[in-house]
């Protein structure tokens, strides 16, 4: 079977490198994205792949991320969206965007837009990791930045509900043209994710409970699946899927309307 071209953003460690060991694994073409130079290269070295370092906090660094992309591969046959991450106090990106919003929606759509054509040219599946938190997300499309009533928890609720949102609305406008894509939820897993947050997660992910919950190789089973499995047949595009199968999520999540003014939205937040 010929290789295919997987690229996997978040991918420096958590589900994103182990998700990256288990495709590698199978023999595919995998591809490493990854904020930390360094850690990055390092799981690049260990498995042998090209790898690239983008900082979704700085939209300058997507488009260039995007644009390197485009000039090597000429298939992407699997875009994996699992970068993300649960911040601490309201902030600002350089381009003026909430930064929880920016690095767990914004930057995987202008990623995924910009490489829209390449995409729908290799049939490729898009999977963008969400979460259970997107439950306590709650979406004003007229403050999609938080500049009222902003807590981390729901910061990051709003942007797992927006990845859920957007999965939806990418089925809708480009499924007819062949493209396949799923949101889904990890589980709770023991990663760094939110090190860096004021949340009370944060102790939860680092403290005594850690130790009960799951493994990134358990984590990234979902998404090791979405990815090798053949949409149409074992998943169903557009769907949010945990634990391999198709889960409800936040009653917004299924709301028409709000998931195409997103998209409206997002695309006007990420214009140049």
């Amino acid at each position: 079977m010929t290789a295919r071209t997987i690229v996997i953003t978040g991918a420096s460690d958590g589900i994103g490198a182990a998700a990256a060991r288990a495709l590698k694994a199978r023999g595919d073409t995998v591809v490493v994205v990854g904020r930390s130079p360094e850690k990055t290269q390092a799981i690049a070295a260990e498995l042998d792949v090209d790898c690239y370092a983008a900082d979704f906090a700085d939209l300058g660094q997507v488009r260039s991320l995007a644009a390197e992309l485009l000039a090597r591969y000429p298939r992407i046959d699997v875009l994996a969206n699992n970068a993300g991450g649960i911040m601490g106090k309201r902030t600002l990106t350089v381009d003026g965007h909430e930064k929880t919003f920016q690095v767990n929606h914004l930057a995987p759509f202008l990623l995924t837009t910009l490489l829209m054509q390449r995409l729908v040219n290799s049939s490729a599946s898009v999977i963008n990791t969400s979460s259970g938190a997107n439950r306590y997300g709650r979406i004003d499309i007229d403050d999609l930045d938080l500049a009222n009533k902003y807590s981390p928890n729901r910061a990051y609720g709003n942007g797992k509900l927006a990845n859920i949102l957007f999965t939806r609305e990418l089925h809708r406008r480009y499924h007819g043209a062949g493209i396949a894509t799923a949101a889904f939820h990890p589980g709770v897993v023991a990663t760094s994710f939110a090190s860096g947050s004021t949340s009370f997660m944060r102790l939860g992910y680092t403290g005594f409970f850690s130790r009960f919950m799951l493994s990134p190789e358990q984590g990234a089973d979902t998404l090791v699946w979405l990815a090798t499995a053949t949409p149409g047949a074992d998943w169903i595009s557009g769907e949010y899927y945990e634990k391999r199968a198709i889960q409800k999520a936040n009653k917004q999540a299924y709301d028409d309307e709000l998931a195409r003014e997103l998209w409206e939205r997002s695309e006007a937040a990420v214009a140049p």
